[in-house]
């Protein structure tokens, strides 16, 4: 009897997996765009964000995912609702001029989160560079504005080039050094080619975003050697004991240290230009201890100020470079934004944006710790 109560046991164990493995091979969990800005605005309204600002954070975070940058998207969502929930980020002012002139711009973030800075400090630039032709705004006392290319692309919007730059708490380790004193310093340009085209460069200074690592860790997957250094500097492929970000480039010997002059270079665009902290001054990674007091700097062009025809000539570099002989095992040659752009067709097409199921398990347990209603789902059948 015992032996077939066992006999039993192990029967149904068996059944209950392939049916997991079934579901995961043959299905994928969806969710509607408008259904993922919902759930956030109602996430972050649950802890005592204003609506305007909610909804702001909202449009970066389902574009980060919706353009496949997943490490910025949902993944992102318990910090900023911790930030707002622990009151050390503000949602009961604006962002403020403190200092201007035609073409530039220092801005008082308020200590309010990242995206209405950031999104404040972007149109600001395109009204001076609509007005001077070129447009620079500075910001002090802001928070983690999410993918720097959500910025340079507004000004795309108005057949304008765009710049984004943003220091961060620091989380790379300098080529030669052991610990971490910059941070991964986000890249962005943002450039409009014919017919809807466009450049689009959205790049970490280092080898890859922190939250690539750790969407690597939920999943229970090593990282390439080259993403992170363990406490002697030295590469590991475990994301549990990666200490801090390697340079973009990785080692020395791979020309790390471009990468780490770039996060230089974006220091002094925004820490040191705006009067914020900047370097090892700024909080470590997640604590809460003191206001993060973020700089960051917007750059707007208006390349008609400049020789006729520029959306013309990257409308022909871009094809040159995508018409190149792809390298063997490659279908096609890209330039920066092809990827993305390929993502949300893939989204149209699944009428949302695809997750993984522990995103979905991470977004669910959100909820009902905030108490509002779980994001909605739908199971898309990957045989039809």
């Amino acid at each position: 009897m015992v032996v077939v109560l066992e006999v039993v046991v192990v029967a149904v164990v068996v059944v209950a997996v392939v049916v997991v493995l079934v579901v995961l091979v043959f299905y994928r969990t969806v969710v509607a765009l408008e259904e993922m800005h919902q759930f956030v605005v109602r996430c972050m309204e649950a802890v005592g964000t204003k609506r305007e600002h909610a909804s702001a954070l909202a449009d970066l975070l389902v574009a980060a995912d919706y353009r496949g940058h997943f490490s910025h998207g949902l993944n992102r969502l318990d910090m900023y609702v911790q930030d707002m929930k622990m009151g050390i980020c503000r949602c009961d002012k604006e962002p403020e001029i403190i200092k201007e002139t035609a073409a530039t711009a220092l801005v008082e973030g308020n200590n309010l989160l990242g995206p209405v800075v950031g999104k404040f400090c972007t149109d600001l630039a395109i009204k001076k560079a609509k007005e001077s032709g070129v447009g620079w705004v500075s910001a002090r006392g802001s928070n983690h504005f999410g993918i720097a290319g959500w910025y340079a692309m507004r000004a795309m919007e108005h057949g304008m080039m765009g710049l984004a730059f943003t220091n961060t708490s620091p989380l790379m380790v300098p080529t030669r050094a052991t610990q971490t004193s910059l941070g991964t310093n986000p890249i962005a340009c943002a450039a409009p080619a014919n017919n809807g085209d466009s450049f689009v460069l959205d790049m970490a200074t280092t080898a890859v975003a922190l939250g690539k690592l750790e969407l690597n860790d939920r999943k229970g997957l090593d990282i390439p050697i080259g993403w992170g250094c363990d406490d002697k500097g030295k590469p590991t492929t475990k994301p549990a004991q990666a200490k801090g970000l390697m340079p973009l480039g990785g080692t020395e010997e791979c020309s790390g240290y471009k990468g780490y002059g770039l996060a230089m270079m974006v220091e002094i665009f925004c820490g040191i230009m705006a009067g914020a902290d900047f370097g090892r001054n700024i909080r470590s990674w997640k604590t809460t201890d003191r206001e993060a007091n973020l700089g960051q700097c917007f750059i707007v062009v208006d390349t008609s100020a400049f020789a006729p025809g520029f959306s013309d000539r990257l409308t022909d570099l871009s094809s040159s470079l995508r018409g190149l002989e792809p390298s063997e095992g490659q279908e096609k040659v890209f330039i920066p934004g092809d990827p993305e752009r390929q993502h949300m067709d893939k989204c149209d097409k699944l009428g949302g944006i695809e997750y993984h199921p522990n995103q979905i398990d991470f977004a669910n347990n959100l909820a009902k710790k905030l108490n509002i209603e779980p994001m909605q789902t739908k199971e898309e059948d990957t045989k039809s």
